[in-house]
């Protein structure tokens, strides 16, 4: 399976480069703009931008870590785990994208200068930078396959 690499910066600009504001999903809802938005969102929970809050993890939280981290299987479709924004953040697509960009920098500098910082992840519990990049590119991996970005 394919994935995505979220320390490729250009490998991630590439993918973006046919990415447009009407460019619709094979499945969900979601549209180009939201599906950036909500990337930006859950990077900016690993970044130091934005504190994770505890509300208690699932009884198989560390199966769920290992069988949705430490593998291959894809996100599945369609599956919604929070609701979408009612209004969006940024004034365009190319905006969302240059702010995903920034924000996965910031995302690697803040595990550079914080050395062995864990942060929470709501269903798999603390995640080490490893943990967090292998979920990050599962995740980008998913929604650039909503979008037909990647095969």
């Amino acid at each position: 399976m394919l994935q995505v690499d979220i320390c490729n910066t250009e490998g991630i600009k590439d993918i973006l480069l046919s990415l447009q504001a009407d460019t619709h999903p094979l499945w969900g809802s979601m549209s180009a703009r939201q599906m950036l938005e909500h990337m930006i969102d859950q990077v900016q929970y690993t970044n130091g931008v934005k504190t994770p809050v505890d509300t208690g993890l699932p009884a198989d939280f560390e199966e769920q870590k290992q069988r949705w981290v430490y593998t291959n299987e894809p996100i599945p479709r369609n599956v919604v785990l929070a609701q979408l924004p009612d209004e969006l953040t940024y004034p365009d697509l190319e905006t969302a994208e240059q702010q995903l960009l920034a924000e996965l920098e910031t995302f690697h500098a803040y595990y550079r200068a914080n050395p062995g910082i864990m942060v929470l992840h709501g269903g798999f519990g603390m995640m080490d930078y490893h943990e967090w990049v292998l979920w990050h590119n599962k995740h980008f991996t998913h929604h650039f396959k909503q979008f037909g970005l990647i095969q």
